[in-house]
């Protein structure tokens, strides 16, 4: 840890693990902008009087100078941003856990709003429940946002409503408002619940798609329509012989690719197996590659260029991450009409929209990996660039600071 000549505290994070060294607060800096997040250890105690505001050029020119390859800074909590949100998003901020979230979190950053990140772990019992609420109620003091925006239904959302007086803005994205089979009785049933109870103290709901939105109790007409984005710069078309090469696949096999994550009975993962039976029965042997959340996600453009076809069997989406990104790499999709599927492939050719029907599904693939060849998905996919949907959440947030 260096200190550089304004009084911030610079680290490096080129390994991207600031939570190990046990800070409960981090700024990284962004062309200019700031995205914070807090730490999992609070072990190291930094006074806040010590901490003062640091131009990005500074830090920038500070960290170059003591040889990092990135960098992160303590900011005492002045922003000259007009709008300051802190943003409470699932999970530990690691691997795969709502990467679509704070992805949405570094656009909105790059686009000069001030944004602080509080994650909030998956809990079932009492007491670390109350331990998380007087955390994000210490953090709502010390940030003083103008907005806290939930990047979740369910207990994230219903958690943030308790809390906070600020103006809310809730994201549901599929699973918060969809029901869940993995979660169970009657997890399912109480998830569900907060997610509808947490409408009624927001000031704001943006739903992924317009199928989502429509499962909403309340304040129906009040949501707005933004699905996550995609990053077009990482996922984009590339030469399928050299991702097979790298990936260990052989050139002359017919490649179908399936995201399981870590909910396959949410996913269809049974009806997409009997669809690929349904192909081979046609074409011969289907190599069945099934993704979870083990494959770090700077690999997907890989998996998607390298394959012959996206398989989506979902039995309930909102909007899903991997077909969006699919379109933006140019991959072929054939999916059951879930979330918004159709829109999204509306247009995109070959591609094929069917009934949750295994051997409609299996005939679609098929005549897909006949095809051997991309799609045009990347020419439809451009309204979910990230930066435009950053700019969508931009102008809710901005509506709400008029409202308020």
């Amino acid at each position: 840890m260096v200190q550089t000549p304004n009084s911030a505290f610079v680290l490096d994070l080129s390994g991207k693990n600031y939570q190990s060294l046990g800070l409960e607060e981090a700024v990284c800096w962004h062309s200019g902008n700031g995205i914070e997040a807090r730490g999992r250890r609070p072990s190291v105690r930094i006074e806040r009087s010590k901490l003062t505001t640091v131009q990005p050029q500074t830090l920038l020119r500070s960290a170059s100078s003591a040889g990092m390859a990135s960098s992160a800074v303590i900011d005492s909590g002045a922003a000259d941003a007009a709008i300051r949100v802190l943003a409470v998003i699932p999970g530990d901020g690691r691997g795969n856990t709502f990467i679509f979230a704070r992805r949405q979190v570094e656009s909105l950053v790059r686009r000069g709003i001030a944004v602080r990140v509080f994650y909030l772990p998956p809990r079932t019992s009492l007491i670390p429940l109350l331990r998380d609420y007087l955390h994000l109620r210490r953090a709502i003091t010390a940030f003083s946002p103008s907005i806290v925006h939930a990047h979740y239904g369910a207990m994230t959302s219903f958690l943030c409503a308790l809390t906070t007086h600020c103006p809310l803005a809730i994201t549901f994205r599929g699973s918060d408002l969809n029901p869940e089979p993995e979660r169970g009785f009657p997890r399912d049933e109480i998830a569900l619940f907060l997610s509808q109870i947490s409408t009624l103290r927001a000031a704001a709901i943006i739903c992924a798609s317009a199928q989502l939105r429509s499962r909403l109790w309340w304040r129906r007409a009040r949501a707005v329509i933004a699905p996550s984005g995609v990053n077009l710069s990482l996922f984009q078309p590339r030469d399928k012989r050299e991702a097979r090469n790298i990936l260990g696949w052989k050139l002359n096999e017919r490649i179908a690719l399936f995201n399981r994550s870590n909910c396959p009975l949410l996913k269809g993962l049974g009806l997409a197996r009997e669809a690929v039976s349904v192909a081979e029965g046609k074409l011969g042997a289907i190599r069945f590659v099934e993704l979870d959340d083990s494959v770090p996600p700077e690999k997907m453009p890989l998996y998607l260029n390298g394959a012959d076809c996206l398989l989506l069997a979902s039995e309930f989406e909102g909007s899903p991450n991997i077909l969006k990104e699919a379109l933006a790499c140019n991959l072929p999709v054939a999916s059951v009409d879930v979330g918004d599927a159709a829109e999204r492939l509306e247009g995109v050719f070959p591609s094929r929209v069917v009934r949750r029907d295994a051997q409609e599904l299996g005939m679609a693939l098929a005549e897909i990996l006949q095809e051997q060849r991309r799609s045009n998905g990347r020419d439809h996919i451009g309204a979910c660039s990230e930066e435009k949907v950053a700019e969508a959440v931009s102008i809710v947030y901005r509506q709400v600071l008029q409202r308020s």
